[in-house]
């Protein structure tokens, strides 16, 4: 079963998820501050991380950060937790890696959907290692994008939308699904975000960002 680290320092709200998450069949270790979470990571990689952005010794984000810079954290989904519940809050999360955002108070019932929901999706990525569209390579265990073998930087969340497009080559998806498989399954956030994607993206892609079509008012497909 999964391996769940939970990273809290409010000890009712720790003590909560892991009960909860342990009655669901996942194997749980809990910490208060960064410091033990990066001690206890070295020794074990954990399956899922819960997060809480505002920690006593780190900003949630910045750990959230240094797990996408580190190879042997890069891959390991992260749900952040907090309190924080503006629009730019959710952004400024998502946009640097996180899988999902929870805002406190959550229902349990809630946090256990969205943990086997991520679980799920990543176990199926690991099932579909390599896409190839055209002169576009993505290759999702090096997350690492090359046309016509030459490297493509991307961002996590633009890395994310390339593969859910290729994934889903001549299928028209809706910006409601897209919001949904990239940024969580109830983020609000308003069209701009998802459009100022694509168009970077694009730009990034060169020319073969022109295999991105815009479907008028639905959304997007790769073709």
């Amino acid at each position: 079963m999964a391996v769940i680290y939970i990273v809290e320092d409010d000890k009712n709200i720790s003590e909560i998820e892991s009960y909860a998450l342990k009655n669901s069949g996942y194997t749980v270790d809990t910490f208060e501050n960064a410091k033990t979470f990066w001690s206890r990571v070295q020794d074990r990689k954990p399956d899922l991380v819960l997060l809480d952005v505002m920690l006593p010794d780190s900003d949630g984000i910045e750990v959230l950060k240094k797990m996408r810079r580190n190879p042997d954290t890069r891959r390991v989904p992260v749900i952040m937790v907090t309190a924080k519940s503006s629009e730019i809050d959710k952004v400024k999360g998502l946009d640097n890696g996180a899988d999902d955002y929870i805002t406190k108070p959550f229902g349990i019932m809630e946090l256990i959907s969205r943990v086997k929901a991520i679980l799920r999706r990543i176990n199926q990525d690991e099932e579909e290692k390599q896409l190839v569209f055209q002169n576009i390579t993505l290759d999702c265990e090096k997350r690492q994008v090359t046309l016509d073998g030459a490297n493509c930087e991307l961002t996590y969340k633009e890395f994310e939308l390339l593969k859910l497009f290729l994934q889903n080559a001549g299928i028209v998806m809706t910006r409601e699904t897209i919001m949904e498989k990239v940024w969580g399954i109830d983020f609000e956030g308003e069209s701009r975000t998802l459009d100022m994607h694509i168009k970077t993206l694009r730009q990034k892609l060169g020319d073969a960002g022109k295999h991105i079509k815009t479907v008028r008012n639905v959304g997007y497909r790769i073709e």
